[in-house]
């Protein structure tokens, strides 16, 4: 797609659904909307509708944790006109807590995509119909990609030949792997590599 469709096709957006977005930005060929939660489901149904747009596929949904912003999740949303050979992101803010309606009804293939989104990040989708894990146990606690979910887990499972099934257990750590300080061996005054001390020794005796 060459520059100058990609800017029709910007200002037509933002002519016809400017009052639906936050804001929205044309960069190195890359067109992104940012959209009012609450406008979601009209934006998505124009994109998909529109003779001037016609982006009849979903490619993907997906999370984003920002631990430190507020609001703290982003949803981003992939669309792709096959007939025009377009591309378009969308992203909506969503607060910790805060629910965003459910895209299945435009599209079904959001199912199982706002399903991996509950999952991982705990954002709920309102009339979803079927909203349950999808990567994780059905009694998982937690939403493993949030960043504040610790590397680990909670538990381990484990198959137990006395018991003949799975079991889960608490999960116990032999070294302090909760209090990894993201520093390399390479850095840092408390890390001492092993043969540095010969070096250390070397340069005593030496002064």
């Amino acid at each position: 797609m060459d520059n100058a469709t990609l800017k029709e096709l910007y200002s037509h957006l933002n002519t016809v659904l400017g009052d639906y977005l936050k804001s929205s930005h044309l960069d190195e060929n890359e067109l992104t909307l940012y959209v009012h939660v609450g406008t979601l489901e009209r934006v998505i149904s124009f994109l998909r509708d529109d003779s001037a747009c016609r982006f009849e596929m979903l490619v993907d949904i997906c999370g984003v944790d920002f631990p430190e912003r507020d609001p703290r999740f982003e949803i981003v949303y992939h669309l792709l006109s096959i007939t025009n050979n377009f591309r378009i992101r969308l992203k909506i803010l969503v607060e910790e807590g805060s629910a965003v309606p459910s895209i299945t009804k435009q599209f079904s293939t959001a199912s199982w995509f706002e399903r991996e989104v509950w999952d991982l990040f705990g954002i709920y989708f309102t009339n979803h119909p079927d909203l349950r894990r999808l990567l994780t146990d059905y009694g998982f606690q937690g939403h493993p990609l949030r960043k504040d979910f610790p590397l680990t887990g909670y538990v381990e499972l484990r198959y137990d030949d006395e018991q003949k099934r799975v079991v889960y257990e608490p999960v116990k750590l032999t070294q302090e792997f909760r209090k990894f300080d993201f520093e390399s061996p390479w850095e840092g005054p408390d890390y001492v590599l092993p043969g540095d001390e010969k070096a250390s020794d070397s340069d005593s005796e030496e002064a």
